[in-house]
């Protein structure tokens, strides 16, 4: 990206590379998507995105203006333990 230019459309991919089993795990919503992982993995990481994007709601961010850092933070904190 030039400048301080936004992107007009974004969507957060996360992906499970601990798959040790034969399923193929694939969430998906309009603005993220889940792929791999072994059950556990994908479960958390969808959990931890679907709970940071219902945060970034609450504040009236998207991840068209959030910044990295921000976004890098509500990841951590929305993470289960």
């Amino acid at each position: 990206m030039e400048g301080n230019r936004r992107p007009k459309n974004a969507v957060l991919l996360g992906l499970g590379l601990d798959n040790n089993d034969e399923h193929k795990r694939i969430t998906t919503a309009e603005k993220f998507a889940i792929l791999g992982g072994c059950e556990e993995t994908h479960n958390k990481m969808t959990e931890t995105v679907m709970k940071t994007f219902e945060e970034m709601g609450r504040k009236g961010k998207s991840l068209e203006v959030i910044e990295p850092q921000e976004l890098k933070e509500l990841l951590d904190k929305n993470t289960p333990g």
